[in-house]
């Protein structure tokens, strides 16, 4: 890691009481999951700034301004970017891997998404950025169903490379390579200007529940999930938006994102 990538003390204890956790006793196993499940519950995943016209930087301490001091959320690159600087700053080993991401047709492109590989007595896959998805870290070397309040994920070998899948579906594919933060950002880039990006279809904005349900703004339309899968929708207006954002993710806009009519919803 660079040095100056390194998040200080201050920023460490900042960063804990941002996701409501003390500073853990030792970077273990059950740190790591109690940090992972809090993380997704006080941090939002969610693709605003593409919709707001405001730059995304791939450096921790812009990240920190933005999801710490800012009380924002991100998309992969920003969260699990910022997440691996806190765990290395609270003594884990991380390696940023790369993933594609399984869609309906192919995989996505290389460095698709950013994921983290956290190295205890056995390596543990941590992801806070892929919005609904496995609640706890998951065991890297086990290829048994690994079950989570989430689901039932899978890790298999394809070549030198992992699937990693949740009850069933492909979620997507592992490099297990060494990678820094700032091999991802071209690919950051384009997932936030392309026309082909689904990040730029509509404003999304998701968090997890404490109940282990969630709720997602999509669009105009607010989601409620249940821990049953039981979903409730409701469209919202301007004024109700803007409420939404803040009440229900701790987002304080002073306008709205702008809202294209497709729906964004693949990570929600």
């Amino acid at each position: 890691m660079n040095p100056s990538d390194q998040l200080d003390e201050h920023r460490i204890d900042a960063y804990l009481a941002r996701i409501g956790l003390p500073r853990p006793e030792r970077a273990d196993a059950e740190a790591l999951a109690a940090l992972q499940e809090a993380h997704q519950r006080a941090v939002p995943f969610e693709n605003l700034s593409i919709h707001l016209g405001e730059p995304i930087a791939l450096r921790p301490d812009a990240l920190f301004e933005k999801v710490v001091t800012g009380g924002r959320g991100g998309f992969c690159y920003e969260l699990n970017g910022l997440f691996a600087a806190l765990l290395e700053g609270l003594g884990f080993r991380v390696t940023r891997l790369a993933a594609r991401v399984f869609g309906p047709e192919r995989l996505g492109p290389p460095f698709d998404h950013m994921a983290l590989r956290v190295d205890l007595a056995e390596p543990w896959l941590a992801d806070v950025g892929f919005g609904r998805f496995s609640q706890r870290p998951l065991r890297l070397d086990e290829r048994k169903d690994q079950g989570d309040p989430a689901g039932t994920f899978t890790v298999t070998p394809h070549g030198d490379q992992l699937d990693v899948a949740q009850d069933g579906s492909p979620q997507y594919r592992l490099d297990p390579r060494r990678y820094e933060l700032v091999d991802f950002a071209p690919t950051c880039w384009w997932q936030a200007t392309s026309p082909d990006s689904h990040f730029r279809r509509a404003p999304m904005c998701s968090r997890l529940t404490s109940d282990g349900g969630r709720t997602t703004l999509s669009g105009t339309r607010l989601i409620r999930t249940s821990p049953a899968g039981e979903r409730e929708e409701r469209e919202l207006g301007g004024a109700e938006l803007l409420a939404a954002y803040r009440t229900e993710f701790g987002v304080d806009l002073e306008r709205l994102p702008g809202l294209p009519g497709a729906d964004a919803q693949r990570h929600g």
